[in-house]
């Protein structure tokens, strides 16, 4: 399934790939690696909410600023959340970025393997106007029964995404 003009990047349809996540459904499974070279998957954080930060490059200013804000917002919820940024970068570049910019509690996943993430959750490029694939800007939020209780594809690619309302939503997922 193709969802054509799901989105824009800089004004031009971008054709994403999957059917879209809704609230109220099941979380999808996904395989991603982590910086730490370990595959990880939607069950490796079950019993806890969980956040699901989606960028289409964490080294690009508006992936830099949404990974930040959300380390930031989540840092008082300790053990009670997982949350990960979520990107096709490698991992050794979420790593390096990570070690940059000071972010310890926001996780980063590298869906560059076999890109189920993307392909599950509706938000791989399969379509773009550019030369490379990218994830389109999302966040999820999936209680700790896995079901999603807060889903937002970003519009325009390169705008940022309602912080407030999904930190809400993880605050009301983690009780």
């Amino acid at each position: 399934m193709s969802r054509a003009k799901a989105v824009t990047f800089k004004g031009n349809p971008v054709t994403l790939a999957g059917d879209a996540v809704q609230v109220g459904q099941k979380a999808p499974d996904f395989k991603c690696v982590s910086n730490a070279m370990a595959a990880v998957t939607l069950a490796d954080s079950n019993g806890k909410a969980r956040l699901f930060s989606v960028v289409p490059s964490i080294d690009t200013p508006v992936c830099s600023t949404q990974t930040k804000k959300f380390e930031d917002a989540i840092n008082a919820l300790g053990d009670k959340v997982a949350c990960y940024t979520i990107s096709l970068d490698s991992p050794f570049a979420q790593k390096r970025f990570c070690g940059a910019e000071g972010v310890k509690t926001m996780q980063t996943l590298s869906d560059q393997h076999n890109q189920s993430f993307g392909k599950n959750w509706g938000v791989l490029f399969e379509e773009s106007p550019l030369p490379i694939n990218l994830l389109a800007r999302s966040v999820f939020v999936v209680d700790p029964t896995g079901s999603v209780t807060y889903a937002e594809y970003v519009p325009e690619v390169t705008s940022e995404p309602n912080y407030t309302a999904a930190v809400e939503a993880l605050k009301k997922a983690a009780g």
